[in-house]
């Protein structure tokens, strides 16, 4: 019998830790609530959820060690899914109320949405489709099974803009303005929206994550 995978979900004081826990925990996962940098050198995935301004999840980062141990677990090969605020964390700078230094494990800033074409509103908030030109990068990867133009769930005002084109595995329109929704560098994956607030597409996004 397979061993259920450990999970860490990192607490730094800025994300809804419940809802992915019980999602982790139905896909068979064995899910850890931590704020401990030291465990996580024991763990086989971390998720980064988020919701809230970049400068204080990094300083809730800080104060805990976790952004140092972060950095270590991606340079180990971990994989790490951020996501929300946790996505855009991942990124070298943000540029909300201010500038803040990211953990920089992927090259780009993150910027708020700028003038959008109709009346659309910011923050962009509830269901929308995920796109490639080349959806055929989706296989072996969080999006596997996924069909292009399926809808998941955004929260968000701000965007993430990879310096490398490379890293975007996914995008989303909103307004006239094409983002980033989903972004990747080897195992570390960022997603825009909130899986574990998408049904069954969302589920299956972690499902794939757990089984990388």
């Amino acid at each position: 019998m397979k061993t259920a995978k450990t999970i860490a979900i990192i607490d730094y004081g800025a994300g809804n830790l419940q809802s992915i826990f019980f999602a982790l925990r139905t896909l068979g996962a064995q899910p850890v609530i931590t704020e401990d940098a030291d465990s996580l050198r024991h763990v086989q995935g971390i998720v980064l959820p988020g919701v809230g301004a970049f400068g204080a999840g990094m300083a809730g980062l800080k104060v805990r060690g976790l952004d140092t141990a972060l950095r270590d677990c991606a340079q180990a090969g971990v994989p790490i899914l951020g996501i929300c605020l946790g996505a855009q964390l991942l990124f070298s700078t943000g540029y909300e109320f201010g500038t803040h230094t990211g953990l920089g494990i992927i090259a780009g800033d993150v910027i708020h949405f700028p003038p959008l074409a109709g009346n659309e509103k910011v923050p962009h908030v509830g269901w929308n489709s995920l796109y490639s030109p080349a959806a055929d990068r989706w296989e072996g990867t969080i999006l596997t099974g996924i069909a292009p133009l399926t809808s998941f769930y955004f929260v968000h005002s701000y965007v993430v803009v990879p310096t490398n084109e490379a890293d975007i595995l996914a995008r989303t329109h909103y307004g006239g303005y094409e983002f980033a929704s989903v972004v990747r560098r080897g195992n570390i994956y960022g997603c825009q929206f909130h899986p574990e607030k998408s049904a069954e597409a969302g589920l299956t996004v972690l499902k794939n994550f757990i089984n990388l």
